[in-house]
């Protein structure tokens, strides 16, 4: 989500103050995502309005709620050997001896005084849930495994297998401030199955973050973005381990939602977030899904792994960083063999801690972005945001070999003013000593977190780092008078770290919405554009190639969720990538909100899982 103009007026804040109910006691989990699930806009926008973000509230709570209804079981397996436990250390409320109700009674009055202070002030809309939850944003109750569902069109033979695509999706209502990457991680599966019948599934990952939560019937943990800002941020740490002393809680087994990326490596689907190990996440028989567990690759893992690792298509090595906000080291690399074996972490030297959502590779290096959003944590004591564009700091990017066993060969090269969030593809040009980096720069760089009057944009780069002289440059690849935001998407990953000639990246106009994709000419600059059509949205493409043996980088199929806001209906399109003609429509039994990435694991790879 993109940052908008503040909220302005004590009317705003009033507003906020009604639309949640009045206690904690009262949320019931299932019946607010039913609520949600069930919600579609009552008036059409205003014309002059070109952002989702400055639109009317649509998060319209009803008064009375749905009965309660249980919450539909996930095929939990048992954890396995590799990993760490899924067990809570701490006890649920039945069990609480005298001292732990006391002090959970103590805890909770000091929680409501601080919600009350926290509502007679206005929320940035950066992390107001009528704003960030709103539309098809809200999230939706899980949905167990739908059969034979309608398609129109041919499913292509190739596409055998499982699409399975993660976002956020809140378990409780927001009580205070809610960005929409703070939900809770939510799959959703489209299984492809020999002779064209399809089925769909959509579960939640079961952090343990989620599993205490459910069991206290309330959001509990904190909420990095929404929540951990200014004084009352300071004060909800402190509230939250005051429960951690008192046994109420248990952050010991990780705070993450795995709610962001998914990649399939070693037999093992993995859900990101990079603020905890990854959870390990089975795809049935059936076609629905089941965690395994918060999944440290045998012992190997100690640490949080970002949300984007990146699998080379040659050697079938996995490659991923670590960052860490509070203590050095604060950036770690790592790789992993085919074979799932780790490698010992290289500590990469910086100065302060730095978002680092993504990085790339190529055949023999592996590139890491040291931009300008970094993490201050003394900000919060002066009443700001942790997360800022430090603008005196200049961006660079360090080549390092992807096999080195410390950080003493990196290479920094400077890109001034440069904030990628995400990096689409890098490749290596040995005639010019040049590393040849795709990225999408951002700005403002920090507007996903922080409000700011000025319009985003996202301009897809290449970005040219000589490793011999040291120097950068930078060009747009598509001409600055037909600017489009492009975010989310990637390039046929059989071609990951290797020159390659097109893109598949999200149309995310009206920003942050995803109105269609395009297919770039990434040496050209020219552009096709697949659009949904009017009130008609998605988000990442997802390329799917032929086969191994195709001879063409485009031959290949590109698939996406479609929310249509008009008829609020949600449906899987199959779009050829060659001729960006419609293939095919999946008909979905629910609606899918709008979310973050996904993954596609072909039916052998299936066989093989763990």
């Amino acid at each position: 989500m993109a940052a908008a103009s503040p909220a302005s007026s004590a009317a705003a804040a009033a507003a906020f103050k009604s639309s949640f109910i009045s206690s904690s006691s009262q949320l019931s989990s299932p019946s607010f995502l039913l609520d949600l699930g069930s919600l579609r806009p009552r008036d059409k926008p205003n014309s002059r309005i070109a952002c989702s973000l400055h639109t009317p509230s649509i998060l319209h709570l009803p008064e009375q709620k749905a009965p309660s209804q249980p919450p539909i079981p996930s095929p939990v397996t048992k954890p396995t050997k590799q990993n760490s436990g899924s067990g809570s250390s701490s006890s649920s409320p039945q069990d609480w001896n005298f001292i732990q109700r006391a002090a959970s009674l103590a805890l909770d009055a000091v929680e409501s005084a601080l919600v009350s202070h926290e509502r007679t002030h206005p929320l940035p809309k950066t992390a107001d849930p009528r704003v960030q939850i709103s539309g098809n944003f809200a999230p939706v109750p899980e949905q167990p495994v739908a059969r034979s569902l309608p398609v129109i069109g041919k499913i292509p033979e190739c596409i055998q297998g499982v699409y399975v695509r993660n976002g956020a999706n809140p378990l409780h209502e927001p009580v205070a401030g809610h960005h929409f990457f703070d939900g809770d991680g939510m799959i959703h599966a489209v299984r492809f199955s020999a002779g064209g019948s399809v089925s769909y599934a959509c579960r939640f990952t079961e952090t343990h973050r989620l599993i205490q939560e459910r069991g206290l019937g309330r959001p509990i943990f904190p909420k990095a973005i929404g929540e951990l800002h200014g004084h009352s941020g300071i004060a909800r740490l402190m509230l939250f381990y005051a429960r951690s002393l008192c046994g109420l809680v248990d952050h010991g087994n990780g705070m993450g939602v795995a709610n962001a990326g998914l990649v399939y490596f070693d037999g093992h689907l993995l859900a990101m977030s990079e603020d905890d190990l990854p959870y390990h996440v089975r795809v049935t028989r059936s076609g629905d899904l089941g965690t395994v567990g918060r999944y440290d690759f045998a012992g190997q893992l100690d640490s949080p792994m970002i949300a984007h690792p990146k699998i080379d298509p040659a050697s079938g090595e996995m490659f991923a960083l670590s960052y860490d906000v509070v203590r050095k080291p604060y950036l770690k690399y790592f790789r992993f063999s085919k074979d799932g074996e780790k490698s010992p972490d290289v500590e990469i030297p910086l100065a302060e801690p730095t978002m680092m959502h993504d990085f790339a590779i190529t055949e023999r290096f592996v590139v890491i972005p040291d931009q300008q959003v970094v993490f201050k944590l003394p900000e919060m004591i002066r009443g700001g945001s942790p997360v800022i564009y430090d603008k005196d700091k200049v961006s660079r990017f360090g080549v390092l070999d992807k096999n080195a066993s410390d950080a003493s060969g990196i290479k920094w090269i400077e890109v001034p003013d440069c904030f990628c969030f995400h990096l689409w593809n890098a490749w290596e040009e040995k005639e010019t000593d040049e590393i040849v980096v795709i990225g999408s720069c951002m700005t403002p760089p920090d507007s996903i977190f922080n409000e700011s009057e000025e319009s985003l944009q996202s301009v897809l780069s290449e970005i040219r780092l000589n490793i011999k002289t040291g120097r950068s440059t930078r060009r747009r690849i598509i001409a600055e008078a037909e600017q489009i935001n492009l975010e989310a998407g990637m390039v046929n990953r059989n071609q990951l770290g290797r020159k390659t000639k097109y893109a598949y990246l999200a149309l995310a106009e009206p920003w942050p919405k995803v109105s269609g994709f395009a297919k770039v000419d990434l040496s050209t600059g020219e552009v096709r554009k697949y659009v949904y059509g009017e009130e008609r949205y998605g988000g990442e493409p997802m390329f799917v190639p032929r086969g191994p043996e195709s001879e063409r980088e485009d031959d290949g199929y590109v698939l996406a969720f479609v929310h249509d806001e008009k008829e609020w209906r949600s449906e899987l399109q199959i779009v050829n990538a060659v001729t960006l003609e419609l293939e095919a429509t999946v008909k979905l039994p629910s609606r899918v909100p709008y979310g973050f990435h996904g993954t596609f694991i072909s039916s052998k790879d299936l066989e093989r899982q763990a």
